[in-house]
């Protein structure tokens, strides 16, 4: 069977889609393509709005155990925190994606950015849990803009060195994480959490007015249509064909599945609720609760479940019948396309697992955890965020001298690696910050890796939505991470006396557990790369292998 990507590519000759760049075979072959300098700018920018939105994500990091105090919250309830934030830009991130479309990616960022600052400002004058998750949720929209910026790169740059402008962007993620766990740890100990979103302010307005007048994009939303005419008329194993036929019909046109926005939010929400009220009920049958109360609690667990499924389910016929779906299930047949993705969701589950996590434990009281303050707490993750720094970069310009596939099969065993070091390994602050300095090393290869698999593997008309939907993919594993790690937090906990008082804390197996099935997920990656590569190898890309 042939593949129709690599038909696609073999008949350049006839539909004109694919320069004579693009179809150089060896990865280093674009060595002397030059990136032009608005390229350069452009990125500039993009990496100042990464950079402040994951300070404004990591600064409050630190203070989790504070905010589980201040508002007298579960360690489940906690995960919301970070859970509604991602919840809202799963939602938003595809819909975002089809607005740039539509109205132009410029206004489109501008808005995002408006109501992302709108977001951080409010969430700093919030007096209690639900305020907060309210204006979290708010600020979740702001996720919508991160499609468009890689959309951008990939616009922008030449194709041979899209993994360098990812990694540059990437490594901007972590300068902003390694100032929000060492300047957000700081301002939490003297001013508290709160004055930490007021930073963010100046920094947003500043940036919103820095688009506005300095980023031009060229918008252009028609494809080849003799690209079209090709792929639907030949390419009949295409999955992309029909994504084609019906874009040239509808060009310029709203289409927002919001149906299947709705099916999906209601599923991640119902499943990651499942999970909290879980750990809540954990401790049940060792109380003195009536058998009627243990029903309601286990019914409500199984119904939230029920309706996680049901939903899901939904969500899968609506995509399947929707002509402008949220997530094109043809495209994830791509062989390349799919465990890519998977991988990009196990980057995603990693990270926030270990942002919910490590906080907890560094601040646990002895012998639970090290009884450090919150700026110990952002410390000691530094490596985490440094290690990023460096590598991000630098793994942009391994890939784009190496190929994909191998830094993808290399990362995950790191990431796989890392893990296992944490399961025998997070007794002492130096372990646990070499740990997170080798893991982040195998995050940037594997994800660096796997999103340009996904560009490369994608035509480039697709390239909005395959990107779309990796970013949808990476923030669902990034809420499920920190409800998996809080559901063992809250299910296995031990009892301390702390200044004379008897208080509740996760004991060291909830730690144990967390850092295990995160290992076994992340040996599950180590499959996944293998069985890319394996398809991958079959498949005339440029400059993927």
């Amino acid at each position: 069977m042939q593949n129709p990507l690599k038909s696609k590519q073999n008949q350049k000759g006839r539909n004109g889609g694919l320069s004579a760049r693009e179809n150089s075979s060896s990865p280093s072959s674009g060595a002397g393509v030059a990136i032009p300098r608005t390229a350069w700018k452009l990125l500039a920018i993009l990496s100042s709005i990464a950079t402040m939105v994951m300070y404004a994500e990591t600064m409050l990091i630190p203070a989790i155990p504070d905010l589980i105090s201040d508002f007298n919250v579960s360690y489940g309830t906690s995960s919301w925190i970070l859970t509604t934030y991602l919840i809202s830009g799963a939602v938003a991130t595809p819909i975002v994606g089809k607005l740039s479309d539509v109205y132009g990616k410029k206004k489109v960022l501008l808005v995002v950015m408006l109501i992302y600052a709108i977001g951080v400002s409010f969430a700093g004058f919030a007096s209690d849990i639900c305020t907060l998750l309210l204006v979290r949720a708010i600020q979740g929209i702001g996720m919508g803009m991160f499609p468009i910026a890689f959309g951008l790169i990939r616009d922008q740059f030449p194709r041979e060195k899209i993994s360098i402008g990812q990694g540059i962007i990437s490594s901007m993620f972590a300068a902003g994480a390694a100032i929000g766990l060492s300047a957000g740890a700081l301002i939490v100990e003297n001013f508290g959490w709160q004055a930490t979103f007021f930073t963010i302010i100046p920094i947003a307005i500043l940036l919103l007015v820095i688009i506005w007048r300095f980023v031009h994009i060229h918008e252009t939303q028609d494809t080849d249509p003799l690209q079209i005419k090709h792929s639907v008329r030949t390419d009949k194993e295409s999955v992309l064909a029909p994504v084609a036929n019906s874009n040239k019909r509808q060009r310029g046109k709203l289409q927002l599945d919001i149906k299947g926005a709705a099916a999906l939010a209601v599923s991640i929400t119902s499943f990651l609720l499942c999970l909290t009220l879980i750990e809540t009920s954990s401790g049940l049958s060792n109380e003195s609760n009536s058998v009627v109360s243990i029903l309601s609690a286990y019914g409500t667990i199984l119904g939230s479940a029920v309706v996680a499924a049901i939903s899901f389910a939904l969500f899968l016929l609506i995509e399947k019948g929707e002509s402008y779906p949220l997530i094109d299930l043809r495209l994830l047949g791509n062989k390349a396309i799919l465990p890519s993705m998977l991988i990009i969701l196990i980057v995603g589950l990693s990270n926030f697992m270990v942002f919910q996590t490590i906080p907890i434990l560094v601040r646990n009281p002895e012998p639970l955890g090290f009884g450090a303050d919150v700026v110990d707490a952002g410390t000691i993750q530094l490596p985490f965020a440094l290690v990023f720094l460096v590598f991000g970069p630098t793994s942009g310009f391994i890939i784009s001298r190496l190929g994909s596939l191998r830094p993808v099969i290399v990362g995950t065993s790191i990431i796989t690696a890392s893990f296992l070091g944490l399961v025998f390994f997070h007794d002492s602050p130096i372990a646990i910050s070499i740990n997170l300095g080798v893991l982040a090393t195998g995050l940037s290869f594997a994800a660096i890796g796997a999103m340009n698999v996904i560009i490369l593997a994608t035509p480039k008309e697709y390239t909005g939505i395959s990107l779309g939907i990796a970013t949808l993919v990476r923030i669902i594993g990034s809420a499920i991470g920190p409800a998996l790690a809080a559901m063992y937090m809250q299910a296995s906990q031990t009892v301390i006396d702390v200044d004379a008082v008897s208080r509740s804390y996760p004991s060291d197996f909830a730690f144990v557990m967390i850092f295990s099935s995160a290992t076994a997920i992340a040996a599950g990656s180590i499959f996944l790369s293998v069985l890319l590569r394996r398809r991958a190898s079959k498949m005339a890309v440029p400059q993927l292998s």
